[in-house]
């Protein structure tokens, strides 16, 4: 049974990197290639079935939904790249400065991350989007500030769980400074948990742009996102299923792939 445990993370990787490998492709052949212009409307093709000329069928207004599939794949891919990226950069400087200093710092800074913490990210994006305004990069701005408290509460508790290790008394009596010592000597041996982190925050990114896509304030049309096509499609689930079932595949498919590997990662 230990054995048998042991080896469930690495498969749990391999498999997740395989489905990831396999959507990215996707997701970059969209970058270049589509078969058909997703923003295309042709009117004698509505809620067309699956074909040969539509592998996936035709929407409401007889756009091409593999095309627009791969359109929302892209962008979701790089509003989750940028939105992990904001929370990341913003997380690991206020981790590692409240976890390496503590004191007043880390009280002060701490308790204003613990209340936005205490909120669901996706309520705290509704509120910034609010702010911000609709569109894309205002998502990508709201998420982003959303997701720093999650990564900073990881990096802080590594943070100080590293600073009073032995190499980092040593590197302190050689003389090396505080920024030195946190993203040399410490935020390295961070590498593992921060990543695992990353892969979770792909999965809340993925689900949040699709959500808030879905209510309309996301991704704006003609875009595509996967998230408007499901809205797009709830019309439509008994006469042209396929309508949301392609677009659903693509979110559970992105999700599951990183959660994989994120799971092998921790494990």
């Amino acid at each position: 049974m230990k054995n048998r445990r042991n080896k469930n993370p690495q498969k749990n990787l391999i498999l997740g990197m395989v489905l990831t490998a396999i959507m990215l492709t996707l997701t970059f052949v969209g970058f270049f290639y589509t078969p058909y212009d997703p923003t295309a409307i042709e009117v004698e093709n509505k809620l067309a079935g699956c074909s040969l000329a539509h592998i996936m069928g035709c929407d409401n207004f007889g756009r091409d939904i593999f095309s627009r599939v791969l359109q929302g794949l892209g962008n979701t891919f790089v509003i989750a790249v940028l939105t992990v990226s904001i929370g990341v950069i913003g997380g690991v400087l206020l981790g590692a400065f409240t976890g390496y200093f503590g004191g007043w710092i880390d009280e002060v800074l701490m308790r204003a991350n613990d209340v936005l913490f205490a909120f669901p990210s996706i309520l705290l994006g509704l509120v910034f989007v609010s702010i911000f305004g609709t569109g894309k990069y205002n998502v990508v701005l709201a998420l982003g500030i959303a997701f720093i408290p999650s990564f900073a509460r990881i990096v802080r508790s590594e943070f100080i769980k590293y600073k009073e290790m032995d190499y980092v008394k040593s590197a302190r009596l050689a003389g090396a400074g505080h920024l030195r010592i946190m993203f040399v000597h410490i935020l390295p041996n961070t590498t593992t948990v921060l990543l695992s982190s990353v892969m979770i925050g792909f999965n809340n990114a993925v689900l949040a742009e699709a959500g808030m896509s879905y209510l309309g304030i996301g991704v704006q049309p003609p875009d595509a996102s996967l998230g408007s096509m499901l809205s797009d499609a709830q019309s439509y689930l008994f006469s042209a299923p396929n309508y949301a079932f392609f677009p659903g595949l693509m979110i559970i498919l992105l999700v599951l792939g990183f959660s994989l590997v994120a799971d092998g990662i921790k494990g």
